[in-house]
């Protein structure tokens, strides 16, 4: 796949894990308050904020790919990408369902953000060390 189709990628995948995280913000704030305790409401809306803040991770993925093109700043996007699915999915499943094992998962979600961040820190690092694209020879 070439760099502008994985920036696409990543863009959409933003855009889509946005609009999922703002409406399973209000799934919670309506839907869940009534139906849920209190703690398990607070690990529902962690779920939320840390989508959201990886949904917007993944625009910084989008653009950083526009600039600079590396395999870091891919792999980030599919870091941000399977953390989402895997600490926001696994908390929304907890809280939803009652199974209490899926906490257990989480932190491999948590770790795939960590390292996600790290990479694109190094990505952005590299890329704005170096002048911009249009200036760069060819």
């Amino acid at each position: 796949m070439g760099v502008a189709a994985v920036a696409r990628t990543f863009w959409a995948l933003g855009a889509v894990f946005g609009f999922l995280g703002v409406a399973a913000g209000a799934f919670g704030a309506h839907a869940l308050r009534a139906r849920v305790e209190p703690g398990l409401l607070a690990v529902f809306e962690t779920a939320v904020r840390y989508q959201m803040y990886h949904a917007l991770g993944l625009f910084a993925v989008a653009l950083l790919l526009g600039r600079a093109p590396s395999r870091a700043a891919r792999a980030a996007g599919w870091l941000f990408t399977g953390g989402i699915l895997v600490f926001s999915g696994s908390l929304y499943l907890l809280v939803l369902s009652g199974v209490r094992w899926l906490g257990a998962i989480t932190p491999i979600g948590g770790v795939a953000f960590l390292a996600g961040w790290l990479l694109l820190g190094r990505a952005g690092w590299r890329a704005f060390s170096l002048p911009p694209r249009a200036e760069r020879p060819h």
